[in-house]
């Protein structure tokens, strides 16, 4: 067989990963090559791709790479996936997935200060709500970029402190302290590197699922079945997150209000089977205990 293409963004994470399911398919004896996919800016989107229902910012352009058979994969943190994957597109492969946790790192200057008088920088909603949740007062900062970007803005911005994974931070191998932050709940399928493939390449999916990890796929798709119900097409503040146990499963979730006054959590532990759609099924209890009405006001309030 010819060299598997292994589409992927051109970040240093991004390519980390892509290295990373390059490796488990070259203890396989497969022949791999990396191809970085430039950004939307400097391709042609034509109208048939985007009627496919390409939406996802981060995932776009690998999409169209995979469609286009310019790549045979692509690699993908999962929690930028969105739940609605475009036609002849299907997740093949979940590698083991490894730190979940958000983190907070603080500059220098604000290392004595209390966890309620930090400013914090951070652009997503969950990461906000939650913390707003515990301390109401919160000032926030928008930060976006990859991590070394978020890392230099921190020491050069007007805040305290910013929330990152810490799944990027150890990929990167980066020597920062941080603490833990167990008053959040990581965002659906937060620390799980993906393999995306087209549906009609039968024989390089199954070879995928030789570095398939089946404990890890069947977190994910909980947590992002759960996500996928909720969320009808829009951006709300939840966390999900799912673990084997021994036997059993804990899910433990929560959808906030923005402002993060409220919130709607669940904290279920059961047994398994392949049959029962867990996510859709927490999902609905939520939205059954007020979880519509949020979901409404919120999209309401972009």
């Amino acid at each position: 067989m010819k060299s598997i293409r292994i589409g992927t963004r051109n970040s240093a994470l991004a390519l980390w990963q892509a290295r990373e399911v390059a490796r488990h398919l070259q203890n396989r004896n497969y022949l791999t090559e990396i191809v970085p996919i430039v950004s939307s800016g400097d391709k042609n989107l034509n109208q048939p791709l985007y009627s496919l229902g390409i939406t996802g910012v981060f995932t776009r352009d690998l999409d169209v790479a995979l469609l286009n058979d310019e790549i045979d994969i692509a690699v993908h943190s999962l929690k930028d996936v969105p739940t609605q994957l475009p036609q002849n597109i299907e997740i093949i492969a979940y590698l083991e997935r490894d730190f979940p946790q958000d983190v907070l790192i603080r500059k220098e200057s604000a290392r004595n200060k209390e966890f309620h008088e930090l400013k914090l920088a951070t652009s997503s909603l969950r990461r906000r709500a939650f913390w707003l949740k515990n301390y109401p007062h919160a000032e926030f900062s928008d930060i976006r970029g990859n991590i070394q970007t978020r890392l230099q803005k921190l020491e050069e911005g007007d805040f305290d402190a910013t929330i990152l994974s810490l799944a990027g931070i150890k990929r990167m191998k980066m020597d920062i302290d941080y603490e833990m932050l167990p008053l959040m709940i990581p965002a659906a399928s937060q620390g799980v590197i993906a393999v995306a493939g087209h549906s009609d390449k039968t024989e390089i999916n199954e070879i995928l699922g030789q570095i398939n990890h089946k404990k890890t796929q069947i977190c994910v798709e909980i947590e992002r079945n759960f996500l996928s119900t909720l969320e009808g097409g829009c951006t709300a503040p939840i966390g999900a997150f799912a673990e084997i146990i021994e036997n059993q499963i804990r899910f433990k979730a929560a959808l906030c209000s923005l402002d993060g006054k409220n919130c709607i959590a669940t904290d279920e532990n059961f047994e398994y089977n392949e049959t029962e759609n867990f996510g859709e099924k927490f999902a609905k209890i939520v939205l059954e205990n007020g979880g519509k009405e949020l979901m409404t006001e919120i999209k309401n309030s972009y």
